[in-house]
């Protein structure tokens, strides 16, 4: 009981939006190239609380066909944690790729479902955060983009102008910074993931 009450957070955090915010956060601190600006509590900090938002009628949908009724005593506990896997299963197909969830049948030898009620919910959470990862880092990859041409523009310019010692990142931090203030990058990065699900 105690170990799986200290695997809570993580388990909650996992089948959950949380991995694909934290991923795309991270990367667009490091396409901006401050290391530590926005500090790691902040990016965590928004990314939970974006979670909320994200998973709260999933939660809801829980709350109101198994909790509530469970605490009633409508319905025993078995038959409460069967009817909360209904609308968090249906959240983890809906963001799960049919290729990640093969890879471990794969592995465990296992027969292929004919439906998704055949999924072990074990098997849908660990093909839910490869595809929550692979999406992090989809999203990653197209940040970088714009930030990495003008890394190159600015490395360019230097080199043509023979200002070979001074480092390029240096001078193009700035102006990344600039760009992603005058798109309103926090506003727009926020609403794009919450878009994507």
């Amino acid at each position: 009981m105690l170990t799986i009450l200290s695997l809570a957070p993580a388990i909650l955090l996992t089948v959950t939006s949380f991995t694909r915010i934290i991923i795309v956060f991270h990367f667009i601190r490091q396409a901006i190239g401050t290391q530590s600006v926005p500090p790691n509590q902040i990016l965590a900090s928004l990314a939970i609380f974006m979670t909320f938002v994200i998973m709260m009628p999933t939660a809801q949908e829980i709350n109101k066909s198994a909790l509530q009724p469970y605490l009633n005593e409508e319905i025993g506990f078995t038959d409460a944690l069967d009817k909360a896997q209904v609308p968090m299963r249906a959240f983890l197909f809906k963001h799960t790729r049919e290729k990640d969830l093969s890879i471990f049948y794969s592995i465990t030898k296992m027969a292929q479902p004919k439906n998704k009620d055949e999924v072990p919910t074990t098997m849908l959470v660990a093909g839910f955060v490869i595809s929550e990862l692979k999406t992090g880092f989809i999203i990653g990859f197209l940040i970088y983009i714009p930030f990495l041409i003008l890394d190159m523009v600015v490395a360019s310019i230097l080199l043509a102008m023979g200002m070979m010692m001074l480092p390029p990142v240096m001078v193009s931090m700035p102006f990344k910074i600039l760009l992603f203030v005058m798109v309103d990058g926090w506003n727009l990065l926020t609403g794009s993931l919450v878009n994507t699900f």
